[in-house]
């Protein structure tokens, strides 16, 4: 945490790995951020009194490591703009789909480790997968490590490959709850509850559940079989999703989201 670390872009998970930096010691004259947008720019100085500039220029040579916070669709434009004044650091992107060989190609550089965090990293609550190029040292994956902890929990995968699942299960995951939570207040305000308290019970359910699955050595279906006594208001409410085949529509909807992320790979890593 010494080194000074840049970011391309300067959006919001940006912005929860610059929170979770500053929170642990680093320094806003650490820190540069390229962010294009005037009122984002200003949002960041605001907020983290950091440097921040409109297009890439030679200070960004500074860094010992560049985070990658643009959108897939955009991360072609912005390595070629940036690659002449980061040739030695270590690059660490959080775009989804874009894979490891266009960055390499558009940034004449083996130094990099792509990662898929999600929307809780902004209070700190998020997870991450990370996954590393040969060329990665021990010492680069400890650092990329230790700045991705400051959102929360990580780890590191075998295969590339692998990020498009992890893209589908928790990079997308909270969109899954929230869509779920929307059904739970809307069916609860149908039932006769204020919407306000029925979200309130929605929101609590899926904390509690969450935390109770994490303390627990069982399996989810051994949790949900503690809960569902045969024949009562559970067992009534689990019947009625499988009669709708909900399970396998709900899996069907993971795989169109990691499909996407290859098609993402695809359609925006062109050389």
């Amino acid at each position: 945490m010494t080194q000074n670390i840049a970011f391309i872009g300067g959006g919001n998970m940006a912005s929860a790995i610059i929170g979770g930096l500053l929170k642990q010691g680093m320094t806003a004259d650490q820190i540069l951020v390229v962010e294009p947008f005037d009122e984002a720019r200003s949002k960041l100085k605001d907020l983290f009194g950091i440097a921040a500039l409109s297009a890439p220029d030679a200070s960004l040579a500074r860094a010992g490591l560049v985070v990658w916070a643009v959108k897939p669709q955009t991360f072609k434009d912005a390595a070629l703009q940036t690659k002449a004044h980061t040739a030695d650091a270590l690059h660490l992107s959080v775009a989804a789909g874009i894979r490891s060989d266009s960055i390499a190609a558009w940034l004449g550089s083996e130094r990099i480790i792509r990662c898929m965090p999600n929307t809780p990293a902004l209070i700190g609550k998020g997870i991450t997968a990370l996954v590393a190029r040969d060329s990665v040292t021990a010492a680069d994956r400890q650092w990329a490590g230790e700045v991705i902890a400051t959102t929360g929990q990580f780890l590191w995968l075998e295969r590339e490959e692998q990020l498009d699942a992890v893209t589908a299960i928790s990079g997308s995951g909270p969109a899954y709850m929230f869509y779920f939570m929307e059904a739970m207040t809307a069916a609860g305000a149908e039932m006769g509850l204020p919407a306000e308290q029925a979200y309130q019970l929605a929101v609590a359910t899926f904390i509690g559940a969450g935390e109770l699955a994490r303390a627990s050595t069982e399996s989810p279906e051994v949790l949900r079989q503690r809960v569902t006594s045969k024949g009562g208001t559970t067992y009534a409410a689990i019947t009625s999703m499988d009669d709708s085949g909900i399970k396998s529509s709900f899996a069907k909807a993971l795989h169109a989201a990691r499909d996407r992320a290859k098609e993402m790979g695809d359609e925006f890593g062109k050389a």
